[in-house]
């Protein structure tokens, strides 16, 4: 027998032979004739570059249910995150109360209620974006622009200052990892876009990086802020914006004295070489 397989291997035939068995008794046995030919006219007189039909619940239809059933349960859940805080206990019982079966929520939440208390910041970034857009800021100067856009971002959580807390308060645990990071990051973005910024360059980077100190510190300020209509809280915000311009008037002040000193590197090469 070991004879009969080492000659059957050593032929090119033999090792196809032994290949497709073992294929086909992975695959299990081939259709009928018949089966086989529906198929390929049914493909035939399927148009050019088309797919099969997809199942329902796929594709853009699918993604509009599962953002749907998302609002649904952040909205049963808000009025109990200041009492229970962002926990799968909230979760479920948000998604009971919205109508949500726990097989669509874990697919809307896959994250669990950190992905909830995502979605609740990602959704406050939305309506402070939609309020922009409805007010006329093109004409006011950038400083004012800033201001604007920063205070509308925590007034459309006025109602939900507890659940924003909370909410900034999980994300700077350990365990959430860049959770935090990232949701800043979002937010200063979503500001600086929607005043109309379109840098490109290194100035990208550092008009967020400045931004986020700004707005990480007065929403913590409005945490706290007992006053009426927070107007300690807006203060604090104008004090705020007015260190940063201060420091972008130094800054631009530094790059003009620096493009009037003689280039380093041209100088060293002078020493060295003796040229100029």
């Amino acid at each position: 027998m070991n004879a009969i397989i080492s000659m059957a291997f050593s032929t090119r035939s033999g090792w196809t032979i032994f290949r497709n068995l073992s294929s086909r008794r992975k695959r299990g046995p081939s259709p009928p004739r018949a089966v086989r030919q529906r198929i390929r006219n049914r493909r035939r007189q399927m148009p050019e570059g088309s797919t099969a039909k997809k199942r329902p619940g796929t594709g853009k239809a699918k993604a509009d249910r599962l953002e749907a059933a998302r609002m649904k349960i952040l909205e049963a859940a808000l009025p109990h995150v200041a009492f229970d805080g962002w926990t799968p206990r909230l979760l479920a019982e948000a998604a009971d109360a919205a109508g949500i079966s726990h097989g669509d929520m874990r697919l809307a939440f896959p994250g669990g209620a950190a992905d909830l208390a995502d979605f609740f910041l990602a959704d406050g970034d939305r309506r402070m974006e939609e309020a922009l857009a409805r007010e006329d800021i093109g004409a006011l100067k950038i400083r004012e622009r800033i201001t604007r856009a920063v205070r509308t971002r925590i007034e459309v959580d006025r109602n939900n200052r507890e659940a924003m807390r909370r909410a900034v308060t999980l994300f700077a645990l350990p365990l959430s990892g860049m959770r935090g990071p990232n949701a800043l990051y979002r937010t200063v973005d979503a500001i600086w876009r929607a005043v109309g910024d379109t840098s490109t360059d290194f100035n990208f980077y550092t008009k967020r990086a400045t931004l986020a100190g700004v707005f990480s510190s007065v929403s913590l300020y409005w945490f706290s802020d007992d006053s009426e209509n927070y107007q300690r809280t807006w203060a604090f915000l104008d004090r705020r914006i007015e260190d940063v311009m201060r420091f972008e008037r130094v800054k631009a002040g530094v790059k003009g004295v620096a493009a009037k000193l003689p280039d380093p590197v041209a100088l060293l090469g002078r020493l060295r070489y003796g040229r100029g």
